[in-house]
């Protein structure tokens, strides 16, 4: 006959059970977070290196100047190696930095909003995902809304520092926006940064008049702590939008516009 278990041992062994169950529980959250990690720092040396390549100089070509003359004016050319970078991935059309921050990355676009969200550069599956044009903004940034699009990284990458905009400090120390493509740069300046719901009147991009433009510049960007609105009327309005953390699904958008080159 099987001796009766009694109360203090059940106690105990259920005891040892929960422990054994918790330190189980524990290594798995700790091999989880540990992948994480790896992956995220794996995702930021991969645009690191990005980085790197997207400036490698090359040796200048000689050209001939007999027929230069001073009202000739040099062709631009972008300090961003794009054909290098188009080689690793065709649907590259631009590479934004933001002076003083992390943010230094290629923009692609492609025919949706979806592909980039957890696709990264070189085309691979990534929880980082890529910096992204949305697909109904001109891929030359030529149009009336450029939307740009991040995701907000723990590790401090992709467009985390966007979120940081919304400290007035940080916002006024942080004024130098370049967007370059292969054909000229757009130097930008923060006007005013706010959270919001992920509306579709957010994106949208097309305009029937000059007025309804204005009029649409005026309303996004209401209901800011601070901003810098520029005495002329906006030829265009750029969108950073990235993830925030205020209520279920909200997001951060950083208001900018061009200015002239210094």
């Amino acid at each position: 006959i099987k001796p009766k278990e009694s109360d203090s041992m059940k106690k105990k062994r259920i005891a040892s059970v929960l422990l054994l169950l918790a330190v189980v529980l524990a290594a798995v959250a700790g091999i989880k977070t540990y992948v994480d990690y790896q992956v995220r720092a794996a995702a930021e040396r991969e645009y690191e290196s990005l980085a790197e390549l997207a400036r490698e100089t090359e040796a200048p070509t000689e050209v001939s100047t007999e027929a230069e003359t001073e009202e000739t004016e040099a062709p631009y050319v972008s300090p961003i190696q794009f054909d290098e970078l188009r080689k690793i991935n065709p649907d590259i059309v631009g590479w934004l930095k933001v002076e003083g921050t992390e943010i230094d990355y290629p923009i692609v676009q492609t025919g949706n909003n979806e592909t980039y969200l957890n696709t990264d550069f070189e085309g691979k599956k990534s929880v980082a995902g890529a910096i992204y044009l949305d697909y109904e903004s001109e891929p030359d940034f030529s149009g009336r809304h450029n939307i740009i699009y991040g995701h907000n990284m723990k590790n401090g990458s992709m467009f985390k520092d966007i979120v940081k905009y919304k400290d007035e400090e940080y916002f006024k120390e942080h004024q130098d926006i370049t967007v370059y493509t292969p054909e000229r740069e757009y130097h930008l300046r923060p006007m005013s940064v706010l959270y919001t719901e992920p509306t579709g009147m957010r994106r949208k991009t097309k305009f029937a008049t000059e007025e309804s433009f204005q009029a649409y510049v005026e309303e996004m960007t209401k209901g800011c702590d601070f901003a810098q609105i520029p005495e002329k009327p906006l030829e265009q309005l750029w969108s950073f939008i990235t993830c925030s953390y205020e209520f279920n699904d909200a997001r951060t958008i950083l208001y900018a516009y061009e200015v002239a080159e210094e």
